[in-house]
């Protein structure tokens, strides 16, 4: 006799009232073409990592909301930005943006997409359960911020691409015995260089030439759209360097403590301690490099433009000595720039006030 087959394509009734997870945590190793997902139910085993394709994720993460009461994910911060984010919290999930680490914490030596994205839901499952230093959770920019930022670095990018050719230029007269130093695409310098050099290596260096005046006109563009938009601030801050600061930071309210803000500088002294030995040792670099390289430069200018800032008073001496050495004078600068950052945080969150620092306002 023929066995007949069950055509109902419904769920049958154990499992449509099977109860949901509490929780399914996520962890996603991001790619441009892939993603590698492990998923934790509950305080189950995580399971083995699977591959999909962005779009096939998006559908599959979306069926995990009928399967749990929550669903957790997390991601690394790198160059894909903010966009997945913006759509996982569409979906009504819960994501966390982390800081970039190396998950091969025991040094297996193994490293592989599957590895990391187990070392994420781990770590995403602790972080959950409460233990908040499980994941370095990466402040998400709104749309805006994003932008006014990206504004920021693009010059950045333009003032490297220009030192870059120029310094093509150089390179090539230099091979060709031509020594030069400075702006040679000024067109006072130019006219000179001209007559230096033949036809043909003239023509070569021409095209470099057209490159650098196209980006230094976008460069001027840029710079002066940025100075445009800056606020009044204290005397010899700096217009331009004022918005870099401010856009980098994005808010100043993300910060609870003066610890935070100083820690995100990267311009704390590392400490290496062990029993009874305590030392400190080079800044830690941790954090927000063009903060870090901004900071730094406007120390250097409340040197000369701002004497009664605290800071500069307690250490004008030393920097302004002749006899001291440049590690002593650097070590300086670096502590100005540490407290520089705090100050300013202060002052934009409304702590204090320019005149209790000793900061003069810009006429």
């Amino acid at each position: 006799m023929k066995k007949q087959t069950n055509t109902n394509t419904h769920p049958t009734t154990s499992t449509q009232n099977a109860p949901k997870a509490k929780s399914i945590k996520l962890g996603i190793d991001v790619h441009a073409d892939s993603y590698r997902v492990v998923r934790q139910v509950d305080h189950a085993t995580p399971q083995p990592a699977q591959k999909f394709t962005p779009q096939d994720f998006l559908v599959w993460v979306k069926k995990q909301l009928s399967l749990a009461e929550k669903v957790y994910t997390c991601y690394e911060a790198g160059p894909f930005g903010y966009g997945l984010h913006r759509k996982l919290a569409e979906l009504g999930i819960t994501n966390y943006v982390i800081c970039p680490q190396n998950w091969d914490e025991r040094g297996k030596g193994v490293k592989t997409d599957k590895t990391d994205a187990l070392a994420l839901a781990q770590r995403l499952s602790s972080y959950v359960q409460g233990n908040e230093r499980s994941l370095a959770i990466v402040r998400v920019p709104t749309p805006e911020e994003e932008l006014a930022r990206a504004e920021s670095r693009q010059r950045e990018q333009l003032q490297a691409h220009k030192l870059r050719l120029e310094a093509q230029g150089r390179s090539l007269l230099l091979y060709h015995g031509v020594r030069i130093k400075g702006r040679w695409w000024l067109a006072s310098h130019w006219e000179k260089l001209c007559l230096q050099i033949s036809p043909r290596l003239q023509q070569l260096l021409s095209t470099l030439r057209e490159l650098v005046l196209a980006v230094q006109d976008h460069l001027k563009s840029a710079t002066r759209d940025l100075k445009e938009k800056a606020t009044p601030q204290p005397y010899g801050l700096g217009a331009l360097t004022s918005q870099v600061i401010k856009r980098e930071i994005l808010s100043w309210d993300r910060f609870k403590n003066r610890r935070q803000v100083a820690s995100y500088t990267g311009l704390c002294p590392g400490v290496h301690a062990s029993g009874e030995r305590h030392r400190h040792g080079p800044i830690t670099r941790h954090g927000n490099k063009r903060l870090r390289t901004a900071l730094i430069e406007m120390a250097w200018r409340l040197l000369r433009f701002q004497s009664k800032y605290r800071p500069i008073e307690r250490r004008r001496v030393l920097l302004t000595s002749t006899k001291a050495g440049g590690g002593a004078k650097q070590k300086a600068i670096v502590a100005i720039g540490r407290q520089l950052a705090i100050d300013l945080w202060r002052l934009g969150t409304g702590r204090t006030t320019p005149e209790k620092l000793g900061l003069r306002m810009a006429a």
